[in-house]
């Protein structure tokens, strides 16, 4: 008996099943319908936003201030993105090019609606929690945001069988915290703290990043100290004059960095990391060193003082920013703010950090002369050289 093989065109037209003469039958090109390939799992292209590293991702808060960071390095290793939004869709579109064509997806979603976040996550194996809110509005209060959505994104992400959960939590979450500048307890650390719990509750295994006070381009940090409407006149209330708080600040893109990867450790499991900066400060040391780099210093008659010498006025002005603009507070100045910035940085030893994760930590000194120089006084004033000298940095408290 003669076999014969056949490929091409012509293996698909020929097929004798009888007689004397048998064709073996060799397919040329599979369908596509033949097999049910995962397409996440396979790895192609020579790297970068071109190409695809078998991570699909669900970034909530994808359009915040440190989500866009987070996007940015995800595409830029070559990353699959879901982002879901919510409002204006334009306000995530510029997201649009953190990845090539095919490579950043959009959808709509809702926190409190399930079946949004389920079509968000459905096709991931890793979701990254980001949402969070300094302040609270009519339509999300801190326990809205903080303990209720991670809890239901956590369920969520268990049930859909998502292999990676990181959730974005708060150096300084406790659930008794003492009150500093308020007469209460900071609902903010109290919802980030039942936050983590919650977190864990539902998804064991998430990976957790606490961080302190995060500063880079339209962070809430620098900028809510470099504004007009924290002054009077030239002249700064802070808690106890801010010499009684130490800040440990961390870059926005480290704390991005570190959460790409953690994304690609699977040894980050189970695991809480703390997302500080490399070097301690006192708060007024740090905000004198501000007000020099933006040319406001005590020639220019900057003054800062003791806030409890300041009873009326100063909470009249925290009183007006939140009652003219009740969505935003003008200057970012609100009562949980001032009380996160009075608050010192208290890292627990043992706890792994960022440099853990691979990160090479930015210093104070090399990022922040540039994200305060929109805010030098006489902007328009070309000066000479060596005319406004580089101010010294801030005195490094030690441990």
């Amino acid at each position: 008996m003669a076999n014969i093989t056949l490929s091409g065109h012509v293996a698909n037209k020929i097929l004798i099943k009888h007689g004397a003469m048998s064709i073996i039958y060799i397919k040329s090109a599979p369908y596509s319908s033949d097999n049910k390939f995962n397409l996440a799992a396979y790895k192609r292209g020579t790297g970068g936003r071109s190409s695809f590293n078998g991570i699909v991702a669900t970034v909530f808060g994808c359009t915040g201030f440190v989500g866009r960071y987070v996007v940015n390095k995800l595409g830029k290793i070559g990353t699959q993105m879901i982002l879901p939004y919510r409002s204006d869709f334009y306000d995530a579109s510029r997201l649009k090019v953190a990845g090539d064509l095919g490579q950043v997806l959009f959808t709509p979603f809702d926190i409190r609606d399930e079946a949004s976040i389920a079509k968000a996550v459905q096709y991931s194996n890793v979701v990254i929690n980001l949402i969070g809110r300094d302040y609270e509005t009519k339509n999300f209060k801190y326990k809205d945001v903080h303990v209720e959505g991670p809890r239901r994104i956590a369920r969520i992400c268990r049930e859909m069988g998502v292999e990676r959960l990181i959730h974005l939590s708060y150096l300084n979450a406790e659930k008794n915290p003492k009150p500093l500048v308020m007469k209460t307890p900071s609902m903010y650390k109290i919802s980030k703290y039942l936050g983590e719990c919650a977190v864990r509750e539902e998804f064991p295994t998430a990976t957790i990043l606490r961080a302190s006070d995060i500063y880079g381009s339209e962070d809430r940090f620098l900028r809510s100290i470099a504004s007009g409407w924290r002054l009077h006149s030239h002249f700064m209330p802070v808690y106890k004059n801010g010499m009684e708080t130490i800040k440990q600040p961390v870059f926005v893109s480290d704390v991005a960095q570190g959460i790409v990867n953690a994304a690609r450790d699977p040894d980050t499991r189970c695991q809480v990391y703390q997302a500080i900066g490399p070097k301690r400060y006192l708060l007024g040391d740090l905000i004198d060193w501000f007000y020099k780099l933006m040319r406001k210093d005590e020639k220019w008659g900057f003054r800062r003082y003791d806030m409890k010498y300041d009873p009326i006025f100063f909470p009249l002005r925290v009183a007006a920013a939140n009652l003219l603009s009740p969505a935003y507070p003008f200057g970012g100045l609100h009562w949980e703010g001032l009380e996160k910035e009075s608050t010192t940085d208290r890292p627990q030893s043992g706890v792994p950090t960022l440099e853990d994760l691979g990160v090479c930590l930015t210093h104070m000194e090399d990022q922040v002369p540039w994200e305060l120089k929109p805010f030098r006084a006489y902007q328009y004033y070309i000066d000479k050289l060596g005319e406004f000298p580089k101010p010294d940095p801030p005195k490094v408290q030690v441990c």
